[in-house]
């Protein structure tokens, strides 16, 4: 029996009265908050920022760049001008993500307030907001750690995780909120659920590739396509590339890491991309074609098409910052997507 929906539209529940929608509202908020923080995070990383006060969590000890202007400009004059890792600009924009940060924190904190004070009126268990509570604790350390483990890529690549993680369970708790629709043949739908399962996981491990990658500065360790350094295999060296414990530009000895290791590492995200792009290009066709979902499978197909274009940009135009931190963004969306897909699946399989 093919997928239908009852009535014209969607019959939905969802928690009724003020609180719920005030609540509500708080979630959706923070969660727009989240994915800007990202793409923040990311134009920091990417302009090479990271370092721009080398303190945390203020600034050479005060609240803000404009507070430590002597400081800066000494920093600046000892580095020989503002293209090493200190200038004002790169304080403002450190500084302006950690106040995005904290801000992030406390809205995080004032749901799990809510949601334990409100439990009973929401109707919802709290577990998942004070979940949350702990991963953004959590993200703040990794950010601290970022600053004085002098952007080391494991610490680097797991704040960028930890951002994503962030983002995908406010998404899923915005949702609970959300309208829930009544199928009456929710099987179809149902059936996406370990599809989902398995494109969230391979995409995860793709981000994580791509993040990888970014705080490797191996982006363009391939400058041609499709071939990398004009061989379809290069000669490569994954030993170093994925020795996780090591500085930034270093292998786990303290050698300079080699063109090899880059090229692994960049040729790993390009094999990770071609995998992810055909599971979750047919997961996308196949949602497009169940009622009720089929919105979210033309977007997940848009979205995969777009980040395709703007990895192949990023390498044939030199990894111009926009772009770098629009592919970014690409990824927590399409995460963000799946994780959808999978929501709505997960609920039509408790229906079924």
């Amino acid at each position: 029996m093919s997928a239908t929906i009852e009535s014209s539209s969607l019959l939905r529940e969802r928690p009724r009265g003020r609180t719920a929608l005030r609540y509500r509202r708080l979630i959706g908020f923070t969660l727009v908050l989240t994915f800007a923080l990202i793409m923040l995070g990311a134009y920091v990383r990417l302009s090479d920022a990271g370092l721009g006060c080398p303190d945390w969590p203020g600034c050479y000890g005060t609240l803000s760049p404009f507070h430590a202007q002597d400081e800066i400009a000494k920093a600046v004059a000892a580095q020989g001008g503002e293209h090493g890792p200190v200038s004002m600009g790169k304080a403002w924009r450190e500084m302006i993500h950690r106040y995005f940060a904290k801000l992030l924190g406390l809205l995080v904190i004032a749901i799990a307030v809510v949601a334990w004070r409100k439990r009973a009126e929401l109707r919802q268990s709290p577990a998942l907001p004070i979940a949350l509570v702990g991963v953004v604790v959590l993200q703040g350390i990794f950010g601290m750690w970022t600053v004085t483990l002098l952007l080391k890529p494991a610490i680097v690549t797991g704040h960028l995780i930890g951002g994503l993680l962030t983002l995908s369970l406010l998404l899923w708790l915005w949702l609970r909120q959300t309208e829930v629709p009544r199928y009456v043949d929710a099987e179809p739908v149902a059936s996406l659920y370990a599809p989902a399962v398995l494109g969230v996981a391979l995409l995860a491990a793709q981000i994580f590739l791509g993040g990888w990658t970014s705080t490797n500065y191996a982006a363009l360790a391939c400058t041609d396509l499709p071939t990398c350094r004009g061989q379809w295999w290069p000669e490569m060296d994954f030993a170093n590339a994925f020795h996780f414990v090591r500085e930034l530009g270093r292998t786990g000895d303290g050698a300079l890491l080699s063109q090899q290791a880059l090229t692994a590492i960049h040729v790993m995200h390009r094999l990770g991309a071609v995998i992810v792009a055909l599971y979750v290009g047919w997961l996308a066709w196949r949602t497009r074609g169940t009622d009720g979902v089929r919105g979210l499978g033309s977007a997940v197909l848009v979205v995969l098409v777009a980040q395709w274009l703007l990895g192949l940009s990023n390498v044939y135009f030199s990894l111009p910052l926009p772009v770098a931190v629009m592919h970014n963004g690409g990824a927590a969306l399409l995460l963000g997507l799946l994780v959808a897909l999978l929501f709505r699946a997960r609920q039509a399989r408790a229906s079924v």
